[in-house]
């Protein structure tokens, strides 16, 4: 088994639909620049709520990815 080295990276989706397409975005867009992404980590929800209701959902997230070999 190879031995790898690894970056985490922090990103923050959102949507106005749901947590889970705040972080499908997240990471749709961060595969758009970042090679080898591997894994999430959910560090945080927040949201915006009006009138009483859930208006925005704003998920921070922890993503890694393999760096390179030389």
């Amino acid at each position: 088994m190879t031995e790898h080295v690894y970056k985490v990276v922090e990103l923050v989706g959102t949507s106005e639909e749901s947590v889970t397409k705040a972080i499908d975005r997240a990471i749709t867009k961060a595969s758009e620049t970042l090679r080898h992404l591997g894994w999430f980590e959910v560090v945080q929800v927040r949201g915006h709520i009006q009138d009483g209701k859930v208006e925005h959902y704003q998920v921070t997230i922890k993503a890694g990815f393999r760096l390179e070999d030389s």
